[in-house]
């Protein structure tokens, strides 16, 4: 791939041509009907104005630092001022096409207690006459020639309505387009180096599949028919699948995620993989980092981005050997984004040497306690200050692993002391739990925790299992 080679040694310049728009967010309470009509009140009591559409795109480009232009069609109204001032402030380049004819697009979401009341689209569709359509493509003709990768983010509001003409300029320099489409007509992207349509959009043109192995033969033949370099399609839960030319199609899984809105997910999609070619990374290997960040995304509210740190961090999450054994720091990481949610966090601790039946029952209650159950596991070292030197029979690392794997555990975390307590106090969850053989006063952490506003609860353990007695068995047994 041309771009890969000429990206190595810099991070290339990226183009997003498309339409652009204000997202506009009212956020307040909800408490009462209204008389006049059984509607909710929402009593607002925040808003704020994000970059939507297009210029989402721009910006989720820009916070991967990577140089970003954004051009598109506003009007001469205070949005079109609104718009300008937040791409200054995210650090985007604008060549604004501004048409006085011609307001400015501004979509309004009403939200309280996280749910959508109702969105209000302010938006005309562009009168664009010939001559200024031609003035628009020759605009963006130059800023191709600027720029080393041209993003098109077609909305199907009016700008892009000529893309062949922006395709053929940018292919013929050999520079890489990227273009996430709208419509029952893909012929007009012809020649693109990548198509990103979701599964909807893609059956609209290709008709449905009924299942994997019709979809694959209907992707080629559409990647096939409109010489597309690749064909990436955002499949939801099923992750995505990357379509190349005389490669077999490629699969990313989507991480299991609890999904808040999908508004402007495709959006960081495609300026995730267009950030990562611009540094000069594979295909494929930018498709599987952008359905990490797409991952990410769709645990925020609205259209918004992901930052360095939070792909840098995801990323981290694949390196290690079980994606929920945590250090310290990753788990507090963890535990600030569910607090941020209002998710309530439960923390328990032990040896869990020997997994048995009663420790999984254990668990299994304590996870109905909360959102997100975190166990503390000492560590070899401790366990052998308390048990002694034949314990643990299974290694951290097992131990870890084993309880990792249980359904009821959300975040696994190792701790060397002979106590939790530091940690808890760090971590501070809403429910501690321990075993009924606890008294409050005895267990570690248990004052900061309720000092904290939280609770201490005990739970009784399944009568007639425990490590101990099974260690005894094992030895018994070999006698």
């Amino acid at each position: 791939m041309l771009l890969e080679a000429n990206m190595k040694n810099s991070i290339g310049k990226i183009a997003v041509f498309g339409d652009i728009m204000i997202d506009s967010y009212w956020i307040g309470s909800t408490n009462r009907i209204s008389p006049e009509s059984p509607v909710p009140v929402v009593n607002i009591n925040h808003t704020e104005n994000r970059l939507g559409g297009a210029a989402n795109v721009a910006l989720n480009i820009s916070k991967m630092e990577c140089p970003v232009t954004l051009s598109g069609l506003v009007g001469v109204d205070g949005n079109a001022k609104e718009l300008q001032e937040l791409c200054h402030q995210h650090h985007i380049t604008t060549q604004f096409v501004a048409e006085a004819s011609f307001p400015t697009i501004k979509k309004l979401r009403i939200i309280s207690r996280q749910q959508h009341i109702v969105r209000c689209d302010f938006e005309e569709a562009p009168d664009l006459t010939p001559a200024l359509t031609a003035k628009i493509t020759q605009s963006l003709k130059t800023t191709i020639d600027e720029n080393d990768l041209i993003v098109l983010s077609d909305y199907n509001k009016g700008f892009l309505s000529d893309p062949q003409a922006l395709i053929q300029h940018a292919r013929a320099q050999g520079k890489f387009v990227i273009i996430d489409p709208k419509g029952d007509d893909f012929s007009k992207y012809r020649g693109a180096s990548l198509l990103t349509p979701n599964t909807s959009e893609f059956e609209i043109v290709a008709g449905k599949c009924r299942d994997e192995a019709e979809l694959f033969a209907k992707a080629e033949k559409l990647r096939i028919e409109l010489d597309l370099e690749a064909l990436l399609i955002t499949r939801s839960e099923k992750g995505m699948t990357l379509f190349e030319r005389d490669k077999e199609p490629v699969t990313f899984s989507a991480k299991a995620q609890d999904v808040f809105d999908v508004t402007g997910a495709g959006d960081t999609v495609i300026a995730m993989i267009a950030t990562q070619l611009a540094k000069g990374t594979p295909l494929p290997q930018a498709c599987k980092i952008a359905n990490i960040a797409a991952s990410i995304v769709v645990g925020k509210m609205g259209a918004s981005y992901v930052t360095q740190e939070e792909l840098d961090y995801e990323l981290g999450q694949s390196d290690r050997p079980h994606n929920l054994v945590l250090s310290k720091e990753a788990l507090l990481h963890e535990v600030k984004r569910a607090k941020m949610n209002n998710e309530t966090i439960v923390m328990t601790n032990g040896c869990f040497d020997l997994l048995h039946r009663g420790h999984v029952k254990y668990l299994e209650e304590a996870s109905k306690l909360g959102h997100h159950l975190i166990v503390a596991l000492n560590s070899d070292a401790s366990v052998k200050r308390l048990k002694g030197d034949l314990r643990p029979i299974m290694d951290e690392k097992s131990r870890a692993t084993v309880l990792a794997s249980l359904s009821s555990v959300a975040w696994v975390t190792l701790f060397d002391e002979d106590t939790p307590e530091a940690l808890i106090r760090e971590v501070l969850p809403d429910v501690l739990v321990k075993g009924s053989d606890y008294r409050v006063e005895e267990i570690a952490g248990a004052d900061a925790v309720i000092n904290n506003g939280g609770r201490v609860e005990l739970i009784d353990f399944v009568d007639g299992y425990s490590t101990s007695s099974a260690i005894e068995k094992i030895i018994a047994s070999q006698q």
